[in-house]
């Protein structure tokens, strides 16, 4: 990375830093006499050579040349109108940041380090710059240290700021929703004003994901139009706020929230703020999404490598009725249809005959396992299956033993009630003392028993969240030091027990981002595994994650927000998209029904390490009568394709006369594809020009396909 002059309106020579990714550039420059740093480019390789498309250093009325610079961070004080992304004051004093650049380190294009100082305040501010190998990624994130003599009030401290350069405005997609309706695909153009998304419930929330996508909203969605990302690695409490600017431009903040409203920081203490990663890709939201995907395969590292396997879920068949006999014959069945793991749900510990009690208690029934719980796991082995446990180590239930013997533990404000929430409180997972019975408990559970999978649950957010003795209220950080909790676990998982694969879920997807992905095999994006719904939490959330990331399960659950009846087969092929589960009470399937699981999950095999490495390609999107899912083998050797007929049943042609057809991504048009199955032979040019064929019938509403390149 080497610096060169440039040479804003004030006639200044100025350094300029050069960040590359596989495919990208990312250029910063030293503006305003050296007060702040500002974006000068972020595309494709050779953007920044040229005028910078973000130069605002013209003439400004009645706001300051700080408020409209695209400034990469800059502390209020220096920008007091347009929104700054740290404010900082001494207990008692005004607030206020006005630094200046001292210093910088690189690491050729691959790492920067900016530094400003308030010597008056006593405050340093480091913005931290490094790009992910083999990805579009930039992570950047802020280290903030107390110099002075005097604690600070950090009342705000975003991560970064990300400048987007828009000029008709900003069309934004987000992912929202609720508890069972997470990852909904949302967009809206922001042509002036703000847009925020946030949440205050301890995890990242089923309301809003930590992540968006920006847009020109003079540029279609999809196609060749520049398409920026940003997504936020943290765990709790957290909020974006898009602005469109006076001017036109479009700015991004994001960070974390404190749950007491601001953070002291003591003197000689540094704060590090969660990195967001910021991705672009030339290709819309599809393209986007595959960075996305690259991303989260470079987190998962060699883990990568291991099939994610099959599993049963007893949940939707058991409930809380969990004993041996019933669970027994439900993985017989399980294991005779081709699933490779079984996964006993709730209900597994004592005092759980509902969801009143039990809760912290983490020992096997006795009088559910009557000849021991090695026995019974023993017994799912003989089968051919690993042996999975459902664990929610947050959770306590008042009329559990644990809550008898430690009342403390809990989040609780003196003198006020308590909230029960599914008839449960949370454990202070901040504290030491819980989080090392938390990894005592596990590690007995893991250690005593043959258990290769855990799912980890999460069922209820914070709600008195306090910590009586803790100290005063002020100098508590009760959101960071339960996420510092949350990740001590996880990474505790990682490294003694390597051999157990941990699936994260929070009532659904309540808690899915960038730190969990990293510690975790599989997410669990919704407890809604009605077909329709299914699909449509699927698509949003293959926009920001991975399909290696994505557990799915095949249930017989009717639909909550789109009731329509599909197949088995559509919700195999919907489950295939990921990674592949069952759920239903498979004791009441037919012979028939058992049958075509079978076929089903053997297909799958055949095909699930293409799906989990491969480039991802969203085709339609489930408004359409035909959607699917596009997946390309490493080197080009298969296509899978996931279809859907998301429209009505009725045995009608899309068009009379003709098969509805998905077209497809990518390919090149003189290659000659041949389908798997029936022999049909395509050219490139045919399936991206004219598209796969699929002659849907209310008996037919899904297919996988799989195109070995010829």
């Amino acid at each position: 990375m080497t610096p060169h002059d440039r040479r804003p309106h004030d006639g200044k020579a100025h350094d300029q830093w050069v960040l590359r990714t596989e495919n990208t550039t990312y250029a910063v420059a030293l503006a305003g006499d050296g007060r702040w740093a500002e974006l000068t480019a972020w595309g494709p390789h050779g953007v920044e050579t040229g005028p910078s498309a973000l130069d605002w250093s013209r003439r400004t009325h009645f706001i300051t040349p700080a408020d409209a610079a695209p400034a990469e961070y800059i502390p209020y004080g220096l920008r007091p109108f347009t929104g700054a992304d740290l404010v900082a004051q001494r207990p008692g004093e005004e607030r206020g940041v006005w630094w200046r650049f001292t210093g910088a380190t690189e690491d050729g294009d691959r790492a920067l380090r900016l530094v400003f100082t308030d010597e008056l305040l006593g405050l340093t501010a480091a913005l931290c710059y490094e790009t992910v190998p083999g990805t579009d990624v930039i992570l950047r994130w802020t280290e903030l240290t107390c110099t002075g003599d005097s604690e600070l009030r950090l009342e705000r401290f975003d991560s970064a700021a990300v400048n987007i350069p828009a000029e008709g405005g900003a069309r934004l997609t987000c992912l929202t929703g609720q508890w069972a309706r997470e990852f909904q695909l949302t967009q809206l153009e922001l042509v002036r004003g703000r847009y925020e998304m946030a949440s205050t419930q301890g995890v990242p929330g089923h309301a809003y994901a930590p992540w968006l996508a920006v847009q020109d909203a003079a540029s279609p969605a999809e196609g060749a139009t520049p398409t920026y990302g940003i997504a936020l690695e943290w765990s709790g409490n957290w909020h974006i706020t898009a602005d469109a600017e006076p001017g036109g431009a479009v700015r991004v903040r994001a960070g974390r929230l404190p749950h007491e409203s601001a953070v002291l920081l003591a003197p000689g203490a540094t704060l590090t703020t969660p990195r967001l990663a910021c991705s672009f890709s030339p290709d819309g939201l599809d393209g986007l999404a595959r960075v996305w995907h690259r991303y989260e395969r470079h987190l998962t590292g060699d883990r990568m490598a291991r099939p994610r396997k099959v599993l049963y879920n007893s949940w939707e068949a058991t409930g809380f009725e969990v004993d041996a006999a019933s669970q027994l014959e439900l993985a017989w069945i399980a294991a005779d249809m081709g699933a490779e793991l079984f996964v006993v749900d709730d209900g597994w510990f004592p005092g759980r005959p509902d969801d009143t009690g039990g809760l912290g208690d983490w020992h096997p029934d006795p009088a559910s396992f009557p000849e021991g719980f090695d026995h019974f796991i023993a017994r799912v082995r003989d089968l051919g299956m690993d042996f999975g446990l459902w664990v929610e180590p947050e959770a306590i239930s008042p009329q559990s033993a644990l809550y008898a013997e430690h009342p403390e533990w809990v989040y609780r404000v003196e003198g006020r009630p308590a909230t029960l929430v599914r008839n449960q409180l949370l454990l202070d997972l901040g504290r030491a003392d819980v989080q090392d019975f938390v990894l005592a408990t596990l590690d007995r559970l893991l250690g005593d028993h043959d258990i290769s999978y855990l799912k980890w649950d999460m069922n209820r957010p914070p709600t008195e969240r306090g910590r009586p003795g803790g100290g005063p209220v002020e100098r508590q950080d009760l959101d960071a030091a339960h996420v510092a909790g949350y990740l001590r676990v996880l990474d505790h998982l990682r490294t003694q027990h390597p051999h157990v694969t941990v699936e994260g879920c929070a009532g659904g997807g309540g808690r899915i981002e960038h730190a969990t992905i990293a510690r975790t095999d599989v997410v669990w994006p919704s407890d809604n595994t009605a077909p329709l719904d299914r699909l449509s939490i699927q698509y949003g959330y293959l926009h920001a994650h991975a399909p290696h990331t994505m557990s799915s399960w095949v249930t017989d659950s009717p639909g909550v927000f789109d009731p329509r009846p599909r197949s088995l087969a559509f919700r195999f092929v919907s489950s295939m998209a990921g990674v592949l589960g069952i759920g239903a009470d498979i004791r009441t399937w037919s012979m028939e029904r058992r049958a075509e699981a079978a076929a089903w999950i053997a297909r799958y095999k055949e095909i699930r390490e293409v799906i989990h490495h491969g480039e991802v390609g969203l085709l339609n999107t489930p408004a359409d009568a035909t959607c699917g899912v596009q997946y390309e083998e490493p080197g080009g050797g298969r296509i899978v394709v996931t279809a859907w007929n998301t429209g009505r049943l009725d045995g009608a042609p899309l068009v009379p006369g003709r098969p509805a057809r998905l077209r497809l991504r990518g390919l090149d048009a003189a290659t000659r594809y041949r389908d798997a199955a029936s022999g049909q032979v395509y050219s490139g040019a045919h399936l991206v020009h004219s598209g796969l064929p699929f002659a849907w019938t209310a008996q037919y509403d899904a297919e996988l396909v799989v195109l070995v390149r010829q």
